[in-house]
């Protein structure tokens, strides 16, 4: 049984960039990804903005081995695991036990909006290609069979809790002996059903979004996919690299409160946070960065910063919304924050929570505003909290 898990590789591509060195970028000149509808055919164009990968299908195609015949969400997916697996420098990686877990929460629905729009024309047109991968789990095996992870391979679909969820469980098959290395993370691409699933709940914002703000309006829905490449205590010491960090914590719980919306209390946020603490025989105090949940509800801010002042007193660390920048990638984003969160470790980073001006009136702290550099940055909680009460939180900790 390995005692630890740690992160040997990253990989990235959201709104702000199509690797981590565009993102880190992009967070250094403060510059958000949003911007209005330009891949999706809409009625809410113009009228919402959104954080689209700034490629078309085509053009992340032509980065991978695929066509552009495959699905936005495979393809977003192939990109970041490749970067992180490529950056985590395994050799002979056919000589270990591997496995490919990834999250992702809208399949290949981007294929089969296009079928519909012929097929409700004439239902003798339309081609069935696209709707034939049109389940979670395909993407998650067409990008396991391009990259070689072909020992263990599984997808994890719970809201937006998903890639976390995804990384956590990657790392109890690494500590149970099951598996040597895992790519672990998530991916989701904009589609007008979630478009327009959001706006029924009548949670987006038709400015960009302002998380943590007392006048937040909702969110900015984003796309994108990110990875981590966890490995096994031996693993890591075969590696002639250092590592980003070491995921001493983490934990699921759920409220079950409603089926969209956090409980009031925050209760599941509380307890996945302090029971991620509690894993990682870490106390409140050693937490230097949280990445928050952020999304910019109403609802959600309120509930996560409820539970941040139950859990941490009046002792509170530096925090922020990194969906700020690349906007909600719900199944995504937790995998996407995972490498932030590496990354704030390795470089010092304090990530700013982008437009927010006025404190909430219910709680005593707020967000950092600005891009920081060369912070003593140790310990770094990451929140993702996922509809139905889903709540998933990740400590990554230094060497």
């Amino acid at each position: 049984m390995s005692s630890s898990v740690y992160v040997a590789g990253v990989g990235v591509i959201t709104a702000i960039g199509n690797n981590v060195a565009e993102n880190l970028a992009s967070f250094e000149r403060e510059q958000a990804g949003m911007a209005e509808i330009t891949l999706i055919n809409t009625k809410l164009h113009g009228i919402v903005p959104v954080a689209e990968v700034k490629m078309t299908n085509e053009e992340l195609a032509a980065l991978t081995s695929f066509s552009s015949q495959q699905s936005r969400t495979t393809l977003l997916s192939l990109i970041a695991a490749k970067e992180a697996l490529n950056n985590a420098q395994i050799e002979n990686l056919s000589n270990l036990r591997t496995g490919f877990v990834s999250a992702n929460t809208v399949g290949g629905m981007d294929k089969s909006e296009d079928f519909f729009v012929e097929f409700t024309k004439d239902n003798s047109k339309g081609k069935l290609r696209n709707v034939f991968d049109h389940e979670c789990g395909s993407m998650t095996e067409a990008v396991a069979d391009q990259l070689g992870l072909t020992d263990y391979m599984t997808t994890i679909s719970t809201a937006c809790s998903s890639s976390a969820n995804a990384i956590s469980y990657g790392a109890r098959l690494i500590k149970n002996d099951i598996l040597d290395v895992v790519v672990a993370g998530g991916t989701d691409s904009l589609t007008k059903f979630t478009l327009n699933g959001f706006n029924t709940l009548m949670i987006l914002d038709k400015e960009f979004c302002k998380p943590f703000d007392e006048n937040r309006e909702g969110l900015n829905l984003g796309e994108g996919a990110g990875y981590v490449v966890l490995v096994s205590d031996k693993v890591a010491k075969a590696l002639n690299k250092k590592m980003y960090c070491e995921l001493s914590g983490y934990n699921n719980s759920n409220d079950a409160y409603h089926q969209t919306a956090s409980s009031p209390e925050g209760t599941g946020c509380y307890l996945a946070m302090s029971r991620a603490l509690d894993k990682s025989g870490l106390v409140p105090g050693d937490i230097d960065y949280i990445n928050l949940h952020g999304t910019g509800t109403p609802n959600n801010d309120s509930a996560e910063g409820t539970a941040i002042m139950r859990l941490f007193g009046e002792n509170y660390p530096d925090m922020s919304s990194t969906k700020s920048f690349t906007g909600h990638t719900l199944g995504a984003s937790g995998g996407i924050e995972a490498v932030f969160s590496a990354l704030a470790i390795k470089h010092g980073l304090i990530y700013p929570n982008l437009r927010f001006k006025t404190p909430m009136h219910e709680l005593p702290f707020v967000p950092a505003k600005h891009f920081l550099k060369d912070q003593p940055v140790k310990h770094v909680m990451s929140n993702s909290f996922g509809f139905g009460g889903n709540c998933t939180s990740l400590i990554f900790s230094a060497i």
